[in-house]
């Protein structure tokens, strides 16, 4: 099986107002992002707030998306707990639900912990899950504080070549990115749209970007005309990108897009975030919807 190539969405995990997933927000969102050119999505990452969703929920949720008609090849949930059972037992759910690969932070509680640790941790990883484990390595050391050094990707990719499939790096750091993507055979993603076309000049797979929630077709755009070697197409297409990215990245983008969303489809659950994170005031919102609608075409956000 092989991982979705271009635009891959972390797509956002809708609530209802008691808190629990509204699966009945998700599947029609998963299938937009998927019509709107995304390539493959990725439930319950950092922008679908996973560490704030239980591992039962995560398995619910995705048996719901395929069962809905979602592919399932098309899907790279995150995985990653803390501890190495949890860990395994959900990525193995996933896998045997179909999905393309799991997406894996690194054991993110120790802190400082030797090259040598990380590795034995995902060694270990590998043999619960058995020798069809699928792992993109989920690199973003400025949230988890522990992150996937280039040098144990490359250890890892060239061990467990079956296995370690891929890197998603969120890191934002250039000269790491583009270290990893010197890593023979491994499938790079940048965590963001601001690097994409650099990237896809040095072989990157795609971009796995939150924006994706709300201009999937801008971004899938970029990527289809640089894959047609309209290199100038794709990147003024970025450069509309790019701004828009500029325009909602930052602390609070997670409940800033979800807010964007309730106002744009009228339903006010898509606001609620799970505590600790807060929700976007609504008065905040129709601000930023506003100046986003009269800058862009997002058809997401039209209402």
């Amino acid at each position: 099986m092989t991982l979705p190539k271009g635009i891959v969405a972390p797509i956002l995990t809708p609530f209802n107002d008691d808190l629990r997933i509204a699966h009945d927000l998700y599947l029609p969102h998963a299938k937009a992002l998927l019509e709107g050119g995304c390539g493959g999505l990725s439930p319950f990452g950092t922008t679908g707030e996973a560490l704030s969703v239980a591992s039962a929920e995560r398995v619910e949720a995705i048996k719901r998306l395929i069962a809905g008609g979602v592919p399932a090849h098309k899907l790279v949930p995150g995985t990653g707990l803390t501890n190495l059972p949890e860990t395994a037992d959900l990525s193995r759910k996933c896998l045997d639900m179909g999905c393309a690969a799991v997406m894996v932070l690194p054991p993110f509680y120790f802190k400082d912990v030797p090259e040598d640790g990380l590795y034995a941790y995902f060694s270990a990883l590998i043999a619960a899950i058995g020798d069809d484990a699928r792992i993109v390595l989920y690199h973003i050391p400025q949230v988890a504080g522990v992150g996937i050094p280039a040098s144990l990707a490359a250890r890892l990719r060239a061990d467990f070549p079956a296995q370690i499939v891929g890197i998603k790096d969120s890191s934002g750091d250039w000269e790491n990115t583009a270290a990893l993507l010197e890593i023979p055979g491994l499938a790079v993603f940048p965590g963001s749209e601001l690097p994409m076309i650099d990237a896809l000049a040095r072989g990157a797979r795609g971009a796995i970007s939150a924006t994706a929630n709300i201009n999937p077709e801008g971004l899938a755009e970029a990527f289809a005309l640089w894959i047609a070697g309209d290199g100038a197409g794709a990147q003024a297409r970025h450069d509309v990108n790019r701004a828009l990215r500029l325009l909602v990245q930052g602390g609070t983008q997670i409940a800033d897009m979800k807010r964007l969303l309730a106002l744009a489809t009228g339903d006010a659950r898509w606001a609620n975030t799970r505590p600790p994170l807060l929700p976007t005031a609504a008065d905040a919102g129709a601000a930023q919807l506003a100046k986003l609608r009269s800058a862009f075409n997002l058809p997401l956000l039209r209402g």
